[in-house]
């Protein structure tokens, strides 16, 4: 099937219908985290039945690589018995990390991206100064993000071990997926999409993501995640497929569609391997989802552990 790139004009287009400016009021911050009801998360406590837990985060990034440029700081301030040669002593430590790249599992605020001098529901860039984020900063999602998580497995619908850096994911492979695996993405669920990229990160080692890409949807999903009403996307890479066919300020159309105008939070840079397992071993793609996002007032994202269970 011939695939089109559409201009930016049909773009920005396509970006305003799909706005839920408005949707749940002029003041609302937590978009379509919306959708998720006290309902919704009782429901989704009722698909616990083992009660075994999967971590969908990569380790912290402490050590450079080409696909983390910028690594944590992980420092010791005392180690052991440093100071105290009897009784009891002590560890501490010091972290540093600037969440958001291409390595750090993270959660996106929906503050992270702005389209047109706007974040989502309209508020201005005049909300962020150098203390952060006044409107839509993740200290919003105190509370965090509990629902039914739905994996999404594109790799092993193709019948792959992961999709090649660069590789489109279109609506029709969301759908096929669903049968495949047997589930259906209602509203209010956080959609989990795999294209196998830590398989091939741990098997190949880490590539250059800003010049050989990544893997992600295509702009035609969009659409798609609008009409099913979709609470938040996660993803082993960071949704968009890269590289773009588009130029700034919609060099990330996925961000942008979806964060600043849809109002979906996004969890980038998951590691999906260990949950692709269990799924597949199960034969079940639902599961209760659980995300706690570090309350960093007026911050742009936060690193994440993101969490699934059985």
């Amino acid at each position: 099937m011939a695939r089109r790139t559409f201009t930016t004009g049909e773009l920005a287009d396509m970006l305003k219908r799909l706005s839920n400016w408005g949707r749940w009021g002029v003041d609302d911050q937590r978009g379509a985290l919306n959708y998720i009801t006290p309902g919704t998360r009782a429901s989704a406590a009722r698909l616990v039945e083992s009660g075994e837990a999967v971590s969908l985060a990569n380790p912290l990034g402490s050590t450079p690589a080409s696909d983390n440029p910028s690594p944590a700081l992980h420092l010791m301030i005392r180690s052991g018995r440093i100071g105290h040669p009897m009784g009891s002593s002590s560890s501490t430590d010091y972290m540093a990390v600037a969440p958001h790249g291409y390595y750090e599992t993270h959660l996106d605020a929906l503050c992270h991206f702005q389209w047109e001098d706007r974040m989502y529901n309209g508020f201005t860039l005049d909300q962020i100064d150098f203390r952060g984020a006044h409107r839509c900063a993740v200290d919003t999602l105190a509370a965090g993000i509990i629902g039914r998580g739905v994996l999404l497995d594109i790799a092993k619908t193709r019948g792959v071990n992961w999709l090649e850096p660069g590789e489109a994911i279109y609506p029709e492979d969301l759908e096929a997926a669903e049968q495949n695996h047997r589930v259906h993405l209602g509203e209010g669920d956080i959609l989990i999409v795999r294209t196998g990229r830590s398989r091939r990160r741990k098997e190949r080692g880490p590539w250059d993501v800003a010049k050989l890409g990544l893997a992600g949807l295509d702009v035609a999903c969009l659409p798609w995640l609008h009409e099913r009403r979709v609470a938040a996307l996660g993803c082993d890479g960071i949704s968009d497929l890269m590289p773009t066919a588009y130029e700034a300020p919609l060099r990330l159309p996925i961000h942008v569609g979806t964060l600043v105008m849809m109002g979906v939070h996004l969890i980038d840079n998951a590691d999906l391997d260990a949950l692709a397992e269990r799924c597949d071993s199960l034969q079940r793609y639902q599961f209760m989802f659980v995300l706690a996002p570090l309350v960093i007032r007026h911050g742009t994202g936060s690193p994440a552990n993101p969490l699934a269970i059985f």
